[in-house]
């Protein structure tokens, strides 16, 4: 299936979007420090001790999946490990660092439609036969 003129132009924005924001928060909040409270979500949740490395190992993972998802390369598994990462960060948060959030709420409604986005891109211009293959 060929994607609409319309699918043309918003695909590669949602690529960006999607690729932007894993990188945002792998370097800027995570390596260069830039959200602190970040780093007090990891320590909270792996321990005082591993806080700097944990936020520093997680800043680099995002920033990969942001080049990942930027590549285009496995779109629908791309997008599967991104939600999978989103839940498993999204629900140690709420459980066990609640109080650092700005918004529990607000944090899953942004994550839903962030994913909501990541999956359209993912299922988009691809064949019902080969959703995985590499475009």
């Amino acid at each position: 299936m060929n994607p609409t003129p319309v699918m043309s132009i918003f695909l590669p924005i949602a690529r960006f979007l999607i690729s932007s924001i894993w990188i945002f928060h792998g370097l800027y909040s995570k390596l260069l420090g830039g959200i602190p409270r970040h780093e007090a979500i990891v320590g909270r949740i792996l321990g005082e001790r591993f806080a700097h490395p944990g936020t520093m190992v997680i800043g680099v993972l995002e920033i990969c999946l942001g080049v990942w998802a930027f590549t285009g390369w496995r779109k629908v598994y791309c997008a599967a490990v991104q939600t999978a990462a989103i839940f498993a960060m999204n629900i140690l948060e709420i459980l066990i660092a609640r109080d650092l959030l700005l918004s529990a709420a607000g944090m899953v409604a942004f994550n839903a439609a962030f994913l909501l986005i990541v999956w359209w891109w993912a299922l988009s211009a691809t064949t019902p036969a080969a959703p995985f293959r590499t475009p």
